[in-house]
């Protein structure tokens, strides 16, 4: 059946005007990176100190997508049976060209005292979690007014205090990624094939320098659900029950709008936790992928016990190592933008190892983005490239590859709300032929309204 994209993109549109929340009046808050097309390639809050203080202040904002999915696959993996199981395990789940189940998120943000943010962000639907949840929350300083200390609100000039449950500042892909209902930072359809996200307890000192320096540090519990109950599981290396120990991150940055028309940004991240009860920092978005059932068994998926065969894999067209106990990861981006013109390139080599594992594995992955932005003056169009390629060392199957090829069109059509187009092609390389992966590819478009306020 033959779909007419106009007609889509049209549906798209009118959702997407229906949701705007006409007479709302945004309020100022302090060190803050907006939910709209403002808030498009800011990494950091910066340290510019440009909204008064006028006394506590809530503002309440939010995130809306829904996509329609127009996708292929394939694969070759030889016919496998599987006890308790009907069929062939390795056959895909058959796909039709319809609309995704909508994701979307409420965030508040409330300005405390001079210098002082909280913010706390729901998943109000997702495709992993049906019901609300709480992604996290966190409070921010830039300043330290009831400290009363002119010295300290000198230092605090050049300094970032962030502390709760938040993202892990781990590179800066995160900025750009996809987050639930929250897509509008982000280009293109889907994260990366191996997508480094978690939400963690902790905290993060950051300091910038007026040459366009910075440096972060911090310390997590290097965990997504916390729990106070010891362990039964047991370390293969150590033979001790596993430890909760600490994760150790840190970034050394520059970055710097050279002059009107040229910003240059250089970063170097780490992420090391040496054993943990589970560590997600590869597997931590609860929230999921946006490509749907992909490379999937219904056989499978009916047989879990889930109530929903979407959540059987949320991560659709995402691979994780399952770096679950230990791991040390390192990443390096390069971002440059001249006028209209941007690239964005992410390098990473991170080692790790399950509970069960005797010696560590590795994983490596590049990706770059080339981004045009247009007219000059408003850029509220863009033409966009992306290549991502993923090699790893998979438990029981050796060394694969995934390669990832997508081009993208959008439109923001106000701040608040964002068309995309993209078409993706996806390849699955040197998985065993008993594998579901095995010669596994997928293509086709996606086409995604968002709104951010």
């Amino acid at each position: 059946m033959k779909t007419n994209l106009f007609k889509i993109l049209g549906s798209l549109a009118v959702a997407s005007l229906s949701l705007v929340p006409f007479g709302a009046k945004a309020q100022d808050i302090q060190f803050y990176r907006p939910n709209d097309q403002k808030g498009v390639n800011v990494f950091e809050t910066t340290k510019a100190d440009t909204v008064p203080f006028k006394g506590l202040k809530v503002k309440v904002g939010g995130n809306f997508e829904l996509t329609f999915q127009a996708l292929g696959e394939s694969n070759t993996a030889i016919a496998t049976t599987k006890t308790g199981y009907t069929g062939n395990v390795n056959s895909l789940i058959p796909l039709t060209h319809a609309f995704q189940l909508p994701m979307a998120n409420l965030a508040f943000d409330v300005q405390l005292a001079d210098g002082v943010r909280m913010n706390l962000t729901n998943y109000l639907a997702s495709r992993h979690h049906e019901d609300s949840w709480v992604k996290g929350g966190y409070i921010q300083f830039d300043k330290l007014p009831f400290l009363h200390s002119a010295v300290i609100d000198d230092i605090m000039k050049s300094v970032t205090i962030k502390i709760g449950q938040s993202d892990v500042d781990y590179g800066d892909q995160h900025y750009r990624r996809s987050d639930g209902g929250s897509t509008i930072y982000n280009p293109f359809m889907e994260n990366y094939i191996m997508d480094e996200f978690s939400t963690e307890l902790g905290a993060q000192f950051y300091y910038f320098n007026k040459t366009g320096l910075f440096a972060m540090v911090g310390l997590t519990d290097g965990l997504l659900n916390e729990t106070v109950v010891q362990t039964t599981k047991v370390d293969a290396v150590s033979g001790q029950p596993l430890k909760y120990d600490p994760a150790i991150l840190a970034k050394l940055g520059f970055d710097k709008q050279i002059n009107k028309d040229f910003r240059f940004r250089v970063t170097g991240s780490i992420y090391s936790v040496n054993n943990s009860y589970s560590s997600t920092l590869l597997s931590g978005d609860r929230t999921g992928s946006h490509y749907y059932n992909l490379m999937e068994n219904q056989a499978i998926a009916n047989g879990t016990t889930l109530s929903d065969a979407v959540d059987y894999n949320f991560t659709s067209g995402r691979v994780s190592p399952g770096f679950s106990n230990e791991v040390h990861a390192f990443m390096g981006n390069l971002f440059l933008k001249y006028k209209g013109l941007e690239f964005f390139g992410t390098a990473e080599n991170i080692t790790g190892r399950g509970a069960a594992e005797l010696s560590n594995r590795w994983a490596t992955q590049f990706a770059g983005d080339v981004i045009y932005r247009f007219p000059e003056n408003t850029q509220n169009f863009w033409l966009g490239l992306r290549y991502n390629t993923l090699k790893a060392d998979m438990l029981g199957m050796g060394d694969v590859t995934v390669n990832r090829t997508a081009g993208s069109f959008g439109w923001f059509l106000t701040r608040n709300i964002m068309m995309k187009l993209e078409y993706v092609s996806q390849e699955y390389v040197n998985y065993p032929s008993n594998n579901i992966l095995n010669g596994g590819k997928f293509h086709g478009v996606c086409a995604e309204a968002s709104i951010g306020f």
